[in-house]
């Protein structure tokens, strides 16, 4: 009797079970209150997660270093000048001026030259890299030379460029322009190299044509790489922007930094610098927020 009831007791618990979790007719079940696993939360993407608490904790231990250093004397205000000297300088920059032109006119300038070249090397290099990925009549047309001047640096061509097309604006923007289109072309070709074929064999199945699938298919799933390439290309602009402005500049914030080193004014010369990597670092945040509007899809396909 004892071995039945003990057999039976699994038996009838697990009915109880059963008929606890049922629930009376006419009632909804119960959904869940769990909220959506996020990617690597369960097996841990790498360099997944926000890393804002880190960089401004860095950009906070930077400038208290800066601080201490300079507060301390442990280094000559001619060769590394205080922040509060730094900001007075910006403020007597921006209202007085520098070097005969005063801050907005400075950075109107280098502006100007920069977002124009990369204008028009976004206009060109693109489609070149595209043309680059699809055909190889086109890749063996433009590969060698763009292969041939990308590793080049701009101070080595400047002087050709000042012979050819003389020391107007138009050398300074054509010297930014061919920084920026080396690496967008190779960044665009890169991306049409990376789509998948069985997207375009979709795409051919479907009734597409040669230009709707270049379009359609092969352009927006080579969009991450030239966003990647756009960011390097704006960069690589602004590090040529200081070699434009040497030639017959009159403002400029390369030309004022150039300026300002010539007298020792180190504190110009580093509130320059900031100014720079301020709009650097405002292209390259625009970029990004661009870069996840229109393509969403990055690293989840």
């Amino acid at each position: 009797m004892d071995k039945r009831a003990s057999m039976t007791v699994p038996g009838a618990a697990l009915e109880s079970g059963i008929g606890a979790s049922r629930q009376p007719p006419g009632r909804p079940a119960r959904q869940s209150k769990k909220k959506p696993v996020k990617p690597g939360d369960t097996f841990g993407v790498p360099g997944y997660g926000s890393s804002l608490a880190m960089s401004i904790a860095t950009v906070a231990v930077l400038l208290a270093g800066w601080f201490l250093i300079t507060g301390m004397h442990w280094v000559k205000p001619l060769f590394l000048p205080s922040p509060q000297a730094v900001y007075a300088k910006f403020v007597s920059v921006a209202s007085e001026g520098f070097a005969n032109s005063t801050l907005t006119e400075h950075i109107a300038a280098s502006l100007l030259r920069v977002f124009g070249a990369f204008a028009l090397a976004c206009a060109t290099a693109i489609p070149v890299g595209v043309l680059m990925g699809v055909s190889r009549h086109a890749r063996g047309v433009f590969d060698p030379p763009i292969e041939f001047y990308r590793p080049l640096p701009p101070l080595a061509y400047l002087p050709l460029i000042i012979i050819w097309f003389g020391i107007g604006e138009f050398s300074k923007v054509f010297l930014i322009y061919l920084a920026i289109f080396a690496p967008l072309a190779i960044a665009a070709r890169a991306g049409v190299r990376s789509v998948s074929i069985e997207q375009i064999h979709a795409a051919y199945s479907m009734g597409a044509s040669r230009a709707q699938v270049v379009t359609h298919v092969i352009l927006k799933s080579a969009l991450p790489e030239i966003f990647t390439g756009m960011r390097i290309g704006i960069g690589v602009g602004w590090t040529t922007l200081v070699a434009a402005e040497m030639v017959a500049s009159t403002r400029g914030l390369g030309f004022m930094v150039l300026n300002a080193a010539e007298f020792l004014a180190s504190d110009v010369v580093i509130m320059g610098i900031i100014v720079i990597g301020f709009f650097a670092l405002c292209f390259d945040v625009l970029m990004r927020y661009l870069e996840k509007a229109m393509v969403p899809w990055k690293g989840r396909v």
